[in-house]
């Protein structure tokens, strides 16, 4: 299992989307939200993603097309 820590952070716009809904249902990974703040005018959120390798790297890539400032912060690989 792969593990990966990311920084994402939302303007105003995006603040009110459902991204963790999107991670969760679209792709095979855990995510774990760590510490949050959010309201309607911006937010940020410390996640981890774990999960097979090759779904951690499908949904970090895909947030990296959503417009969220996406910040990977460590990454981990499982034994």
């Amino acid at each position: 299992m792969e593990r990966v820590d990311i920084k994402l952070a939302a303007t105003k716009e995006q603040a009110g989307e459902p991204w963790i809904w999107r991670l969760s249902r679209d792709f095979n990974v855990k995510v774990t939200i760590r510490k949050a703040v959010v309201d309607e005018d911006q937010g940020w959120m410390l996640i981890a993603l774990e999960g097979p390798l090759e779904e951690v790297q499908r949904a970090t890539a895909w947030l990296h097309t959503t417009g969220l400032h996406v910040e990977p912060l460590q990454r981990s690989l499982g034994a």
